[in-house]
């Protein structure tokens, strides 16, 4: 059994966070600028065995599609075509950094660290990740 991988995709960062390799605990790894994502990943995935990664599916509170999905489309389609033998799953990723900014200013980390957007995308991809595993349960 290998990890699970989420990304929460933004057009200037995405936040990443993998499972254990018995795919029971979501963890925040790391923020990745977008345009060097693919890079990232294929090292990542040469050193780790991914099973499948869950990309998250930014919607409004009417159900209606960021403009963010249009980006997240090609990204998707070249990964695809990078890594044919790895599944895609998509998953609703509304509220996910309200959630995140939540939890960061529960945790104790002062004012400066909170409003680290890297963290909250990493802490996103995080949510996203365990959300996607409660589902499969």
């Amino acid at each position: 059994m290998g990890q699970l991988m989420a990304l929460d995709y933004g057009k200037a960062r995405t936040g990443i966070a993998v499972t254990d390799d018995l795919q029971i605990i979501a963890s925040a790894l790391c923020t990745v600028e977008t345009p060097k994502l693919m890079g990232f990943l294929q090292k990542y995935f040469a050193e780790n065995q991914v099973e499948e990664i869950v990309v998250g599916l930014p919607t409004d509170l009417r159900g209606n599609l960021s403009e963010v999905e249009q980006e997240i489309q090609v990204f998707l389609q070249k990964f695809a075509e990078q890594f044919p033998n790895l599944k895609i799953n998509r998953l609703d990723e509304r509220f996910t950094s309200k959630m995140a900014s939540f939890f960061i200013s529960q945790s104790g980390k002062n004012k400066k660290d909170r409003q680290q957007k890297g963290l909250i995308d990493k802490v996103s991809a995080t949510l996203i990740l365990q959300n996607f595993l409660d589902t499969k349960r």
